[in-house]
């Protein structure tokens, strides 16, 4: 599997799976402290091949994917549940913990960024559903961006991305009915 974008990592671990897993050229951030060069680098990559953000499912990756979001306009977004990137052995989380296939999933399913859009999910029907605040909430997040493939958030981002990924009430609608009712068999 060839990839035409440029996708970019955290470090020379997540580059040796993205390797294994497909044919692709990676940037690294080398951690969330994204040097002035990197971020230049990234650019330049979005202005000829486009970008993948393919970053760790934990709050430093989160937060080194939300930076270059913010510097960088339109980048495409790869997922990774965190339980698809823990070692089989010992502690961590990270892309280079994934399986091949989890690599080439979560690749399949990029999510492209869209800067002009109004989303028909209000902040009400987070609330409703659940998804904010209450002891459920962060469980109900986490199995939300497992199905609508838009990675877990906390409450205070998780409307953003509905928005950033165009996600339809159609689509999150569909999801909540069913993270509902599994929860009630």
């Amino acid at each position: 599997m060839k990839i035409k974008e440029i996708i970019v990592v955290e470090g020379k671990d997540d580059t040796t799976a993205i390797k294994r897993a497909v044919d692709a050229d990676t940037i690294e951030t080398n951690g969330s402290s994204i040097g002035e060069s990197v971020i230049e680098q990234i650019k330049l990559a979005q202005q000829t091949r486009g970008v993948i953000l393919f970053t760790d499912p934990d709050f430093p990756g989160e937060k080194i994917r939300r930076t270059i979001a913010d510097l960088v306009p339109g980048c495409k977004h790869a997922f990774l549940p965190k339980d698809e990137a823990r070692p089989k052995r010992g502690k961590g989380i990270g892309v280079e913990h994934a399986s091949i296939e989890s690599i080439r999933h979560a690749l399949h399913a990029v999510k492209e960024e869209m800067q002009e859009f109004t989303s028909e999910i209000a902040m009400d029907d987070l609330l409703d559903a659940g998804l904010i605040g209450g002891n459920k909430a962060k469980d109900r997040r986490e199995k939300l961006g497992l199905l609508l493939k838009i990675g877990y958030t906390n409450g205070k981002q998780l409307h953003k991305r509905l928005q950033m990924f165009q996600i339809s009430r159609e689509d999150y609608l569909r999801a909540i009915n069913k993270i509902l009712q599994e929860e009630n068999e």
